[in-house]
């Protein structure tokens, strides 16, 4: 009889416990590992895992599981095979991560069809969360940083520029938007190029920028090796001893390589979301999480507060649902998002599904022996203007 008390007991409490909760939260992280955008899994992961370093490794009663997906991109049909397997095979309740945009676009479709939220922690092309209604992006987009940079540079006395980005989603969002609020303030566009996104020669672009004699030259690249080989032709072109200025977003000064960049960098100004050099509780306390959770991966970047985020948003998520998904209240719920992050207060648009975020203005320079991206002016609560 006793025995049967207790049995009864046991079946009792399991019945209160919904049985998804006691399932691993599953997320699928579709990003580059290997390959030349390396750096980029790296930190969203590493951002991840900082989030849940600080909050443990459980969110409504379920264990947290990253199944971590390298694409060794940019691959966007691998991309799009890792993430039908993530859904089908391995049933992920989210997916996540996304380090560049023709991979986020071949998977959209992936998301809606399956019925998974897609949580956007870098690609930055304005499109991207218009091709999937479960797509929700906590990174940036390209308008957002790009146009801030024109309105400041033509009300800081540079009046002609030639622009320089690279040949992708991304980089032609950037060419566009910052054109357009530089010229609707009076600048003049003396000539713009758009580089190979693999490999390129920057040396003849350059000296055909040096010949045009502009102000500043603006420039997107993605952020990492090919920042660090357009500022060491900038350098050997001899263009700042000719007086042309850099002005650019801040993927040029990536946190996670400036130091790297060296002398080069210093007084460059971009427009940009998040800088390592942020002054808050809450990023003073990010840095702290990162460091522990990822000992040798160096200075985070704006990848990895953009992981950080999206953690943290996922489990907000599944705390309002209790614990049980469902996709379509997912969605709602994101819509509905809003809290002091390691950059700033970001929120999400409802209309879009895009972050609204500041932009900042910063200029590079050295403190403590080490290169920063020290904010000096902003553009608070910035939409994209392509939507």
């Amino acid at each position: 009889m006793k025995r049967l008390v207790v049995a009864l007991g046991i079946a009792a409490a399991a019945a209160m416990v919904p049985a998804q909760a006691q399932e691993p939260l599953r997320i699928g992280v579709v990003a580059s590992f290997s390959g030349p955008f390396a750096d980029y899994g790296e930190q969203i992961e590493g951002g991840m895992k900082a989030w849940l370093k600080q909050n443990g490794g459980t969110v409504a009663g379920r264990k947290v599981e990253l199944l971590v997906r390298d694409t060794t991109g940019p691959a966007p049909e691998v991309a799009k095979r890792l993430a039908q397997e993530l859904v089908v095979r391995d049933k992920v309740d989210f997916l996540a991560g996304f380090g560049l945009t023709p991979e986020a676009l071949a998977v959209a479709p992936v998301a809606t069809q399956a019925k998974t939220p897609m949580v956007i922690m870098n690609a930055a092309t304005s499109v991207i969360t218009t091709r999937s209604p479960y797509a929700v992006r906590f990174s940036m987009t390209l308008p957002q940083i790009s146009a801030p940079m024109g309105t400041w540079a033509v009300k800081n006395d540079i009046k002609r520029v030639y622009t320089l980005v690279a040949d992708y989603g991304p980089g032609i969002d950037s060419e566009t938007w910052f054109s357009k609020f530089f010229k609707d303030g009076g600048g003049e566009i003396v000539g713009s190029v758009r580089v190979p996104l693999k490999g390129p020669e920057f040396a003849p672009f350059i000296q055909r920028i040096k010949d045009a004699k502009p102000d500043a030259v603006f420039v997107f690249v993605p952020a990492g090796e090919l920042g660090i080989a357009f500022m060491k032709s900038f350098q050997e072109r001899g263009l700042k001893a000719a007086g042309i200025k850099v002005i650019a977003t801040g993927d040029l000064t990536d946190d996670h390589v400036i130091d790297a960049m060296g002398d080069p960098v210093l007084g460059i100004i971009n427009t940009f979301h998040y800088s390592a050099a942020h002054d808050s509780p809450e990023n003073k306390a990010f840095l702290k999480a990162f460091a522990e959770a990822n000992p040798s991966a160096g200075r985070p970047n704006f990848m990895a507060v953009a992981g950080y985020d999206g953690m943290r948003a996922i489990a907000e998520v599944v705390k309002g649902l209790g614990g049980k998904m469902d996709a379509d209240k997912a969605m709602e719920l994101f819509k509905q998002m809003k809290f002091e992050s390691p950059r700033g207060p970001i929120s999400i648009d409802p209309a879009t599904r895009d972050i609204v975020q500041t932009v900042y203005v910063r200029r590079v320079e050295r403190r403590d022996g080490h290169l920063y991206n020290i904010e000096f002016d902003k553009f608070p609560d910035f939409k994209d203007p392509a939507k």
